[in-house]
């Protein structure tokens, strides 16, 4: 038998260049990151990472990170829909602004967002005689973090709504399903993997996200302050150790999230049948 050349290398090879970039451009620093926060002790660390400002600065990060992910997904996936099965006026338009977020500079965004609800911002200034604050306050955190989230869920959802076949529709129609029983049964778990994806996408951008926070957020102790400005605070402290012990627990929460997320989503994708 004649033995067949391939164009890339084999598994081997391959497998070895991949753990070996992986290893130098994500493995290395976050090691660097648990090597520098051993530096303290056990007790220290605790102290540390337990500190009432800290802790607030999780609650807030995480919470508020979980909360627009979850945002995006409702109404990112409406978004898709309507692009993807809709033709209106302005589409291309609407299309193209959906990726603005990704271009924008992240302190242009939160100067924007500032200036939109701050109390006498066009938007904000209606909102204050109702009782609703949102710049310097956790809201508007969650702001932000909907507005630099919302194209991951948008863009992993769109291909599969264009890809999907409109005869499964129809199938369930002609069987007497109405539309509510259409997309719950039909549509839904087609989608859910991809939006599952976009909705982990999210969660992740926003856990990090710094510089279109900063700003609306006020950054008021134990109150809009993020976890991202505690780690800054703590360097431009000079204060390395506390910095990367931060860090460390942030990291360490993230991937647990992640890993459940993950989780989720290998085991949506397994039930309907798209993981094959």
């Amino acid at each position: 038998m004649a033995r067949t050349t391939r164009v890339l290398p084999g598994f081997g090879p391959a497998l070895g260049l991949t753990l070996t970039w992986l290893s130098i451009i994500v493995l290395l620093p976050l090691a660097s990151v648990f090597l520098k926060a051993s530096n303290l002790s056990l007790v220290e660390f605790w102290d540390v990472v337990t500190a009432p400002r800290v802790a607030a600065s999780y609650r807030l990060s995480f919470g508020a990170s979980l909360a627009a992910a979850a945002i995006n997904a409702v109404f990112g996936l409406m978004l898709a829909w309507c692009l993807v099965r809709y033709r209106f006026p302005g589409k291309r338009l609407v299309d193209a602004l959906i990726d603005l977020p990704f271009a924008l500079p992240t302190a242009v965004a939160g100067i924007a967002l500032t200036a939109l609800y701050a109390r006498n911002g066009w938007i904000g200034q209606w909102l204050e005689p109702l009782g609703i604050q949102v710049a310097f306050k956790p809201l508007g955190v969650l702001v932000a973090l909907v507005f630099i989230g919302l194209p991951f869920v948008v863009r992993t959802v769109q291909p599969v709504l264009e890809d999907f076949d409109l005869e499964h529709e129809e199938a369930a129609a002609s069987l007497g399903a109405g539309r509510w029983q259409t997309f719950r049964y039909v549509i839904l778990p087609v989608l859910l993997p991809a939006l599952l994806t976009g909705f982990t996408l999210a969660f992740a951008r926003a856990v990090g996200e710094y510089g279109s926070v900063i700003f609306i957020a006020g950054n008021i102790p134990m109150v809009s302050e993020i976890t991202p400005l505690m780690i800054i605070t703590k360097l431009e402290q000079y204060d390395y150790v506390g910095a990367t012990a931060v860090a460390e627990v942030m990291l360490l929460i993230s991937f647990v999230l992640l890993l459940l997320i993950n989780g989720l989503q290998a085991w949506t994708a397994k039930r309907t049948g798209r993981d094959r």
